[in-house]
């Protein structure tokens, strides 16, 4: 039987584990049900315990560092509980193998999670899964982030809902080999997002998918962007990212559909964007030290892009010091909604095979 905590080791039920080697390790499963209770288990906590927490409203500001194969989870998934308000909900560092699900987060004034390396550069967290998280007014203005990432590896993110925050539903600098999945972000008025998902710092091999963004920020999906030099993982990366791949997502409203920022090699496929507001892409250069390359190397291919050409005079704002001749558009289907005719964009190079005033959503996907 799973007990309560406080309570002495032998009240916790030990599971058996098999590690790696094959060897038995010891799982420690406890069951917390007000902040009291929480506290004290942080206080006890040790590799590989199983926190679940019982329905109810808990405070924010828990920190946990140096814990491996954490799992810290709801015990009802059908009723989660509910960590509101502090600077954090939960800070987690240097915290390889863990794992979040099904809990919810609202009311923080600076980061709803935030996960890192403890400023370890050139040691990446491993193996962090989150899944059937709901995090909401954050911030409400300024730089702050749903979900905060910085040196992570092998990070994956999926079924989790962003409502409101102040800079983005996710931020991840230098994080590599990640995924991003099945997830809603959707901004709320009185805060002031400005992206869905940023992939800064040297981030690469990074996928977004299946995901939507409903006025999710200025740029709801941000490739790359603007990093101070002491925070680049690697430090000796000269791209905020590259090999990110955004996918079969839909994006509606905002500025822009995407925002493409000192990458060097990125594709952006299959996607439906739905009434941008002033473009369609952005393809700037924000990091200016001479060891960075220019933004280049980008396929744009086979997305759907439904917008009023009353709204977008400009498909694709283009920066200083970038170089929009090395992108490549293939495939894609524009559709200027209220003026048909004046669908094809002006593109920095010659698209191929694109579909030019037929509304996409009449065409077999």
């Amino acid at each position: 039987m799973l007990r309560s905590f406080p309570s002495r080791l032998g009240l916790f039920f030990f599971g058996v584990l098999l590690s790696m080697s094959q060897e038995p390790v010891l799982a420690q499963v406890t069951v917390v049900r007000n902040s009291r209770e929480l506290k004290a288990a942080i206080l006890a906590i040790a590799p590989g315990t199983v926190l679940n927490i019982a329905p109810g409203e808990y405070l924010g500001g828990n920190f946990i560092q140096n814990v491996e194969d954490l799992t810290i989870q709801a015990l009802d998934p059908a009723n989660p509980p509910h960590f509101k308000g502090g600077k954090t909900a939960w800070h987690f560092s240097k915290c390889t193998g863990l794992t979040l699900r099904h809990l919810r987060i609202s009311g923080q004034s600076d980061n709803g999670i935030n996960l890192d390396d403890g400023g370890e550069r050139e040691h990446p967290v491993e193996g962090i899964r989150i899944s059937d998280l709901d995090i909401s007014d954050i911030g409400p203005t300024g730089n702050h982030d749903a979900i905060k990432g910085s040196g992570l590896r092998d990070l994956v993110v999926r079924d989790c809902k962003f409502s409101g925050w102040g800079g983005q539903g996710i931020d991840l600098v230098g994080c590599h080999q990640s995924v991003i999945s099945h997830c809603q972000f959707v901004g709320k008025e009185g805060f002031s997002a400005s992206a869905g998902v940023q992939l800064k710092g040297g981030s690469s091999e990074i996928t977004v998918e299946n995901c939507d963004f409903v006025r999710a920020g200025e740029r709801p999906i941000n490739i790359g962007g603007s990093t101070g030099l002491p925070y680049f993982r690697p430090v000796e990366a000269n791209h905020e990212a590259n090999r990110i791949i955004v996918r079969n997502n839909t994006i509606q409203g905002s500025s822009c559909a995407a925002a493409f920022v000192g990458v060097d090699g990125a594709e952006f496929s299959d996607n439906t964007i739905i009434y941008p507001e002033k473009w369609i892409f952005r393809i700037l250069q924000e990091t200016k030290d001479q060891r960075f390359v220019s933004c280049r190397n980008v396929l744009v291919k086979n997305n759907r892009i439904i917008f009023q050409r009353s709204q977008v005079g400009i498909e694709i704002n283009i920066g200083d010091g970038t170089e929009p001749q090395s992108f490549r558009f293939e495939g894609n289907h524009w559709f200027a909604e209220d003026r048909p005719e004046r669908s094809r964009p002006k593109l920095p190079v010659e698209e191929i095979g694109g579909n030019y005033g037929t509304d996409p959503r009449l065409l077999p996907r």
